[in-house]
């Protein structure tokens, strides 16, 4: 295997990182909280935008899985490119997010055209991951590769927070110095320049991704117009033959609730934490570092694990741990920890909420790490651009109903806190779903 080749594609984690840490959880979120104002009216609009994106990403993502494999090989880096586009031009224009006048709509939409690049450019790296090495290194190579992307998040991170996020009330960064290159902190121009930041980020770390990246074997295949036409038939198609695969079929639903329910938690993390504990767009920051660094390590122990005792019981252990986490974040306020009250000034509620980060952060990166793994065992290897079609298509298919159910838990119950209890019951039945998933699939190596 070329490890020049493997390097490459550890490098799209890398780039494509910041997305989630930057725009989706940790200074993005939390600033469009400060600039709409009450904490529960951003959590329902970021939910209701998030989810939207995540529909449409639902309905086209198996159909270019589909075109892709009729194409060839060399039509899933075409895409790529395709699709960094739409990611670098969404992370761009969330600088026009302005405060006092964000123009919600506006930036719902570049948010959502960015997530959609990313989310599609993704399917198609992840397919290219068994060309990489023998089957039985899969799992190292998968942890290793969310670990490097978690580095990257962090390393932007901290770039973001020392020099560009300001604090509102101070208009200094988290190294008390103004925000770089001039920009007007009264204008928030220091945080809204994540947005072109995150996007620079991406087109520069995607280049030794391109340079060295190739797909093997060559193989001839149909023009797109034709693989247009035949893309709907061909999904139809697996989608008949599901029921036939019960080790498949279990683990594509089982992650479609989990992952849902993941990926509520790290839409929202930034925007609970602003409204519940009252924290700053830099302190978000500094919690995310947290969160970040423990992600990068576990996903790397996952991918070991995965090597030794299969990707199914980190799966499981990393859902248990969300669970009680998830649990434990509804009993933590600005006044009481656990159900035990304490002082305004008091710095318990804090520290419990970072330390619930940390533990969060890591438990997700093994279950990301160990799901991509999970579903190379899983599907057809002369299939595998079709199969994380489907993975990509259970993954957003209910994409939506987290962050739907969290934003209509926040407005009945009108608390941000019991507005993430939906997640809960994702978690769970994922977990129960998983008993009658295979380790290795259907073959049982």
């Amino acid at each position: 295997m070329s490890r020049r080749r493997i390097w490459g594609w550890y490098c799209f984690d890398w780039a494509s990182q910041p997305y989630n840490t930057l725009l989706l959880t940790f200074i993005f979120a939390p600033y469009l909280k400060e600039v709409l104002g009450e904490g529960t009216a951003a959590q329902s609009a970021w939910g209701y935008g998030v989810g939207t994106a995540g529909l449409l990403i639902a309905i086209l993502a198996p159909l270019l899985g589909s075109m892709a494999d009729r194409c060839g090989p060399h039509m899933r880096l075409r895409f790529i490119w395709i699709f960094s586009g739409l990611y670098i031009i969404g992370a761009s224009g969330l600088w026009w997010t302005m405060p006092g006048d964000p123009n919600l709509i506006m930036t719902l939409l570049f948010f959502g055209v960015g997530l959609i690049g990313m989310e599609f450019a993704t399917i198609f790296t992840n397919a290219m991951m068994p060309d990489l090495a023998p089957r039985a290194a899969i799992g190292r190579i998968s942890g290793a590769g969310w670990a490097f992307g978690y580095l990257g998040g962090l390393m932007a991170l901290v770039m973001v927070l020392a020099l560009l996020a300001e604090n509102s009330a101070t208009g200094k960064t988290l190294i008390g110095s103004d925000p770089i290159l001039g920009l007007d902190a009264h204008a928030r121009e220091g945080t809204r320049a994540v947005g072109p930041f995150t996007a620079l980020w991406y087109a520069i770390f995607m280049i030794p991704f391109f340079a060295w990246v190739r797909e093997m074997p060559p193989r001839a295949g149909v023009r797109l117009g034709q693989a247009a036409r035949q893309a709907w038939p061909d999904l139809r198609k697996a989608l008949r033959t599901l029921p036939g695969r019960r080790s498949l079929t279990a683990f594509l639903a089982a992650s479609m609730l989990y992952r849902d329910a993941l990926n509520g938690i790290y839409f929202f993390g930034g925007i609970y934490a602003a409204g519940v504990l009252g924290w700053s767009v830099v302190e978000v920051g500094v919690f995310g570092i947290l969160a970040v660094i423990s992600a990068a390590l576990f996903a790397w122990l996952g991918g070991l694990g995965d090597t030794r005792f299969g990707p199914k019981p980190i799966i499981a252990v990393s859902i248990l741990t969300l669970v009680g986490v998830t649990l434990a974040a509804i009993f933590v306020s600005r006044s009481t920890v656990f159900g035990i009250a304490v002082l305004p000034e008091s710095f318990a509620p804090d520290i419990a909420f970072f330390a619930i980060g940390a533990v969060i952060g890591g438990a997700g990166g093994a279950l990301q790490a160990s799901s991509r793994c999970m579903l190379v065992f899983q599907v057809d290897p002369s299939h595998i651009t079709q199969g994380f079609g489907l993975y990509a298509l259970t993954g957003k298919a209910t994409a939506f109903v987290a962050p739907f159910a969290v934003a209509l838990a926040t407005d009945i119950s009108g608390s941000q806190q019991m507005g993430i209890a939906p997640l809960l019951a994702l978690f769970l039945f994922g977990l129960i779903l998983l008993v009658w998933v295979k380790p290795y699939g259907e073959t049982q190596i």
